[in-house]
């Protein structure tokens, strides 16, 4: 199972817009919890798990941006 790590930074392209890219970089984390950078604020969520591996919502909205662990940028 992919995990998010301190230092790593991870995208995801908009539902609406294939030109937009969002992009999270992880800077501390817990069992339960990831810190990050996130359109230049520190903000922390929860992390949730599934059958493909750790993943966060950062905002609760119907388009908002989920960011998984194995979808890191190199």
């Amino acid at each position: 199972m992919k995990k998010f790590e301190v230092g790593h930074t991870y995208q995801i392209r908009s539902i609406g817009d294939h030109d937009c890219i969002f992009e999270i970089m992880v800077t501390s984390r817990t069992q339960k919890t990831v810190s990050y950078l996130y359109n230049g604020k520190q903000r922390r969520s929860s992390i949730k798990v599934d059958a493909d591996g750790e993943w966060i919502r950062p905002d609760n909205y119907s388009m908002a941006p989920v960011f998984r662990a194995h979808r890191e940028t190199v």
